[in-house]
């Protein structure tokens, strides 16, 4: 049996499960209960608008994240509003974010394209009288008041590393096909690994960094055209929920299963076929569900002053290993996952 999402507790969540169509805002109005179960002492959802807009909407990476907000919403009792830009696009994103701004929402997040970029537009909104953070990739140097952050990036490195360099039998030379190239937790990430791997793996080597934006089919033909160039190419790592499945598609359609190894950052089910297959080795990700449900909880704390030191009322097994940093404003939601063959199958996104 699935599981459908590791932190549904009491409440199921039924027809807000389902993926919004691309370009349209998401909206979860349902404020009948006046508890808030997920929320600390003192705070209160009621009444409270909790906007989200992410890199790019209708892939299964944000669509879960919208799952995870609306059952927030559902619990806590916020209205949940969800819209992002149909490609991956700075200035796209930041028309939605001013239309958030216009309509007055109580707390924005943004999974910034261009965390520069969209910093003056993060301070206007502040300007405004809202409460603004990010969620899944950060504007450091903004005046956002806290980031949601899916896992540490020395975890996510590290794992991604290990995973691929296990595979590899410890040596050999990869290639890594990122998305935005601009994107701060993508290249944090590949910092990580470019540092690691010549810690760790001195016998290993990082031969390329190319950049897909959010196209999978991109991705899967950057990475033919790296197993081209490099022939004695042995890993090649997807940094992204798009391009962790192009990699892997490029080593199925070239038929070198078992001689070029693939990890990356993919949804369970968008790897599943994948990793049964031996293209992947592993997928390392976290729970998408659970990033979007911690958006929500943490923006009705950011609305109510609530202290999100205080994760005691988080009592779901998926959400136990939350920690809050004061001292940088992360709020971290746990340890990467690592999905496999035997493992991948029990998520439904």
């Amino acid at each position: 049996m699935k599981i459908s999402r590791k932190i549904a507790g009491a409440l199921a969540l039924s027809a807000a499960a389902a993926v919004v169509l691309a370009g349209c805002t998401s909206r979860n109005t349902d404020t009948g209960s006046s508890a808030a179960p997920g929320a600390t002492d003192g705070a209160s959802a009621e009444g409270l608008t909790i906007a989200f807009v992410p890199k790019l909407q209708g892939i299964p990476y944000f669509e879960a994240m919208n799952t995870g907000g609306q059952q927030a919403a559902e619990e806590l009792g916020f209205e949940w509003l969800y819209q992002g830009p149909t490609t991956a696009d700075a200035a796209a994103q930041a028309d939605i974010v001013r239309s958030f701004i216009q309509q007055g929402v109580d707390v924005l997040f943004v999974a910034p394209n261009d965390p520069n970029s969209m910093a003056p537009l993060l301070q206007e909104a502040q300007a405004a009288g809202i409460h603004v953070a990010t969620t899944d990739t950060d504007a450091p140097d903004s005046v956002r008041e806290v980031f949601v952050s899916q896992a540490s990036v020395e975890g996510i490195g590290q794992q991604l590393t290990d995973s691929l360099l296990e595979a590899m039998g410890g040596s050999g030379k990869y290639a890594i096909v990122s998305c935005g190239e601009t994107a701060a937790n993508l290249n944090a990430w590949i910092e990580v690994q470019e540092a690691y791997t010549a810690s760790e793996y001195p016998d290993a080597e990082i031969v390329d960094i190319v950049y897909a934006g959010e196209d999978q089919a991109m991705a899967t033909q950057m990475a033919t055209d790296l197993m081209n160039s490099h022939p004695d190419l042995t890993g090649l790592v997807g940094e992204c929920t798009s391009s962790a499945p192009g990699v892997a598609q490029a080593v199925q359609d070239a038929d070198r299963i078992g001689e070029v190894f693939t990890v990356g950052l993919g949804t369970p089910q968008s790897m599943l076929p994948y990793l049964e297959s031996g293209a992947s080795s592993a997928s390392i990700l976290w729970d998408v569900e659970g990033l979007g449900y911690l958006t929500g909880w943490a923006g009705v704390q950011l609305a109510s002053d609530g202290d999100l030191g205080d994760t005691s009322s988080l009592s779901n097994e998926a959400l136990s290993e939350v920690e809050y940093d004061e001292s940088t404003g992360v709020l971290l939601l746990g340890p990467p996952t690592v999905f496999t063959a035997e493992n991948a199958g029990d998520y439904d996104y």
